[in-house]
């Protein structure tokens, strides 16, 4: 027997529009199910009973409606365009797996398409992992992209340095930098990740610390954005790995807990499959709402 998926579950749950006793317990259970946790579940569904109780008209789609109007007071997202003229560095996070060097293809893509820009760098400042230099410099070869990099286990910083002085000196206008990952320590991760915010802070006024996590990993994704936010300064959240398997409520998790925004959807393994982050396409999804 086929196992329902959560979207499934919730468009199940409020087919029956009847708000009863049961029914709350459900959506609770199905909401942390869905990777919202248990806080933000509890939540959602004391606002939905107290909305109801105010005398709201109850059915299937007036239901939907104001769980999603619930949900998306608690997602955050934000647009993430790189202005021309100027160099846009962007310093890209996340734990191994998670996507980080095919979401830096994937953003230099979207970027030239979007913006006309192809004047664009990779810094290969994941030094800790060959693999990911290599990576990184096959998405530069197919894309026509340079790479900075230096030899596996060389500073980070030094990686960063030298790719800030390649794109000041030849007027490059987005920078794109890998990063480690995976340290032995969590000290050590912020350790790493608050010198290299030092190094580019040192270089220039401002830049933009992009996250990446992964859809499928429930509330380990809370965790990591947890550790990387006690390091620097997190000013955006891509959400990887996204399709119909995926649950996804884990952005509504991080924007609650963390006020992070979302910038960027990746929905697919090829280098076009990235989107803008657009909450109400999302909650539509999510929620089943056709």
């Amino acid at each position: 027997m086929k196992k329902l998926s959560f979207t499934d579950k919730i468009k199940a749950l409020f087919s029956s529009a009847k708000p009863s006793q049961e029914f709350f317990e459900d959506l609770e259970d199905t909401l942390i199910e869905g990777d919202l946790g248990v806080s933000v579940a509890e939540e959602v569904v004391k606002t939905l009973k107290e909305s109801l109780s105010r005398g709201k008209q109850v059915d299937r789609e007036s239901l939907l409606s104001t769980t999603k109007d619930i949900l998306k007071r608690d997602l955050k997202t934000v647009k993430v365009l790189p202005e021309k003229g100027r160099l846009n560095f962007f310093l890209v996070l996340g734990v191994n797996g998670v996507g980080k060097t095919t979401t830096i293809a994937k953003l230099a893509d979207y970027f030239k398409k979007t913006t006309g820009i192809d004047n664009i760098l990779f810094s290969a400042a994941d030094t800790f992992r060959a693999a990911a230099i290599d990576q990184l410099t096959l998405h530069g070869e197919r894309l026509g992209i340079k790479v900075i990099s230096q030899k596996p286990g060389s500073d980070p910083g030094a990686v960063i340095y030298d790719t800030l002085e390649s794109a000041k000196a030849k007027g490059v206008e987005i920078v794109l930098a890998d990063t480690a990952g995976r340290m032995h320590t969590k000290t050590n991760l912020i350790k790493e990740l608050q010198k290299l915010d030092k190094v580019i802070r040192g270089r220039i006024p401002e830049y933009h610390a992009l996250l990446v996590l992964d859809s499928t990993t429930g509330q380990n994704g809370l965790r990591q954005a947890e550790i990387f936010a006690e390091a620097i300064k997190i000013d955006s959240v891509v959400l990887s790995k996204y399709d119909s398997a995926s649950k996804g409520g884990i952005a509504i998790a991080v924007s609650k807990a963390l006020g992070l925004p979302f910038s960027f959807l990746g929905t697919g393994e090829k280098i076009g499959s990235l989107v803008p982050f657009d909450p109400e396409e999302f909650l539509d999804n999510l929620l089943g709402i056709q």
